[in-house]
């Protein structure tokens, strides 16, 4: 199923993704730091929900209390609860 998020306290604009199974998958950032982001999401890519939202949560950008990884980590745990 594909998710869209809207972040918060970031430059990107908005995340969307799927989550099949588990994993989630065709993570994209809309905005944001271009090389940043599309790293964060191929690494995170084919990742299991629960071990993104781990690895990715209370990532810090900065002076920001949240970053586009922390972002993305929000997005999965929201999806889930779903």
């Amino acid at each position: 199923m594909t998710y869209s998020y809207k972040p918060h306290g970031v430059c990107a604009r908005g995340i969307t993704f799927d989550i099949e199974d588990g994993t989630v998958t065709n993570i994209n950032f809309i905005g944001g730091c271009s090389g940043n982001t599309q790293g964060v999401a191929a690494l995170a890519n084919g990742m299991d929900a629960d071990e993104l939202i781990e690895r990715l949560g209370g990532i810090r950008c900065g002076f920001k209390s949240t970053s586009c990884p922390d972002q993305l980590a929000k997005a999965v745990a929201k999806a889930l609860e779903e």
